[in-house]
């Protein structure tokens, strides 16, 4: 396995370990801002973990994947921000 295989697999582990310290900022937050934070934080590191993975298996489809997320989470954060602009 080549230099560049091995960084790539060794990234998903440390991506699913802080996906695991993430969720637990999710379960413990204690505001609403911070759960809404560590679950976007959460959103990235899947699209992370998926762009590794489409680049470790050669498979560019996955990528349209991780954009997809992507945009997704960006939605969900501008509305979240635009829900908190109106409460307050």
């Amino acid at each position: 396995m080549s230099l560049t295989g091995l960084i790539l697999y060794g990234a998903l582990p440390l991506l699913t370990l802080a996906m695991l310290f993430a969720f637990i900022r999710l379960v413990r937050g204690p505001s609403l801002p911070d759960r809404v934070i560590a679950l976007d934080l959460i959103a990235t590191m899947a699209i992370g973990f998926t762009a590794v993975y489409a680049i470790a298996r050669n498979q560019p489809a996955l990528l349209d994947v991780a954009i997809v997320l992507a945009l997704l989470s960006f939605l969900g954060t501008v509305a979240f921000a635009s829900y908190l602009e109106k409460r307050i």
